[in-house]
């Protein structure tokens, strides 16, 4: 097979002492005046193209030299590195890959949008940029390996709760199936293991707790040890009594529009709750005359407002109140190991539970767990009701036999006196 023919481009070059490189000369761009050599070097790859390119000016950056320009010829005719056209192919390919390279950052804003109103967001969010997003924000998930999980699996141990650590593995492992599921890139190449982790705890309430409670949350108001009286944030106390009344989730109270009050009815619509269909719960007297009282405030739609943003005309519900709710917890004299609202919802159940009155199948019910495995951590309330119960029996057939022993002693004492 004849030899391709290499064109050299139409201008005069001049060879150096080093074969394959030659050089032309152009305008100086020196301050003394000098013509300037532009470097070119030709050679063939070891794939048999031949090739004639540039390498570099006499005065530019690099100052190329004549044994400068041989360098770089021979390490391209060997193939250690890339020619020109290569090289330049290359980069468009990666910055082609880039554009549409499913980093888990470029993930995480995907699996957003397509959830504006996702339920524990802000969980998510604080767990993705604190933790997720420095350690993979810049990868895909085919690039993840195992060591690289188990890596910051321990150094998150290191600081947070087991709970806190499941969360944030487990956020990972739902964006990999977002990629997977979405035919976005490949997910994760192996199975992320979650800790096990003993959540199943039941807050209570004692008598005394609960009195103290709701007469912080009915008078509004906490008064320090010299007498000065300090109000209490009402939206904080009316949400609490809301979820001591109906048992909903800190999340739900705060989403909760005006349109989910069904007032006539007697009904609560829960719209897109941690099962994920809407639900609806009974509106209770308590809660129902809360509601009716409470003012609608600027207008806006949801029962719990957030503030208004300078410049924004967004109706947006209230994001938290976690100070306040602190606050109340501390002026109540309730232990710090007490969460508020979630709290507040056990409690509620504990309540039903331990009442005898309400089976746990309307108990699940009530509160829109999805299975029943959640409601059972509340059935030893209701079984402690039940021996309750069952020893009423006990105790009347013993108060029976005690009863028919006097009279029977009576009789015969009287039949020999």
């Amino acid at each position: 097979m004849p030899k391709k023919k290499l064109d050299l481009p139409q201008a005069q070059f001049h060879p150096t002492d080093y074969p394959g490189v030659l050089y032309l000369e152009s305008a100086a761009r020196s301050p003394d005046g000098k013509l300037e050599r532009t470097y070119y070097i030709r050679y063939r790859t070891p794939d048999h193209r031949q090739h004639f390119e540039k390498v570099g000016r006499q005065f530019d950056k690099v100052r190329m030299t004549p044994s400068k320009a041989s360098g770089i010829r021979g390490e391209r005719s060997r193939g250690n590195e890339l020619p020109n056209e290569d090289r330049r192919e290359a980069k468009r390919a990666e910055a082609q890959a880039e554009a549409v390279r499913w980093t888990f950052s470029k993930l995480w804003t995907e699996y957003k949008a397509g959830r504006p109103g996702m339920k524990r967001s802000a969980t998510d969010e604080t767990n993705f940029t604190k933790y997720l997003s420095p350690a993979f924000g810049d990868r895909e998930p085919r690039e993840i390996v195992p060591l690289d999980v188990d890596r910051l699996r321990l150094s998150i141990a290191k600081k947070k709760a087991p709970g806190t650590v499941k969360n944030i593995l487990e956020l990972l492992r739902r964006l990999s199936n977002f990629a997977a599921n979405k035919r976005l890139c490949d997910p994760l190449r192996f199975r992320v293991t979650l800790p096990h982790v003993n959540n199943l705890r039941t807050e209570d309430l004692n008598a005394e707790q609960m009195a103290r409670l709701l007469g912080i949350l009915r008078d509004g108001t906490v008064t320090d040890k010299d007498g000065n009286k300090t109000l209490l944030d009402q939206d904080a106390r009316e949400m609490m009594l809301l979820a001591m009344f109906t048992g909903m989730r800190r999340g739900e109270i705060l989403a909760l529009k005006w349109d989910d009050l069904d007032f006539q009815r007697g009904f609560i619509t829960l719209r897109e709750p941690k099962g994920g269909t809407d639900q609806t719960i009974p509106l209770p007297d308590e809660a129902r005359e809360l509601l009716k009282n409470r003012p609608r405030r600027d207008g806006s739609a949801y029962v719990f407002p957030g503030r208004k943003i300078k410049n924004r005309k967004e109706d947006r519900p209230r994001t938290d109140a976690a100070k306040s709710f602190r606050a109340i917890r501390t002026a109540a004299g309730l232990p710090a190991s007490f969460r508020p609202m979630h709290g507040l919802r056990h409690t509620f159940a504990s309540m039903l539970a331990s009442s005898g009155e309400v089976d746990l199948y309307t108990l699940q019910r009530l509160l829109t767990h999805k299975s029943p495995t959640m409601t059972q951590r509340y059935a030893h309330l209701r079984d402690e009701t039940l021996k309750k119960a069952a020893n009423v029996a006990g105790r009347i057939i013993a108060a029976t036999e005690q009863d028919a022993k006097k009279a029977k002693e009576t009789k015969t004492g009287g039949g020999t006196s």
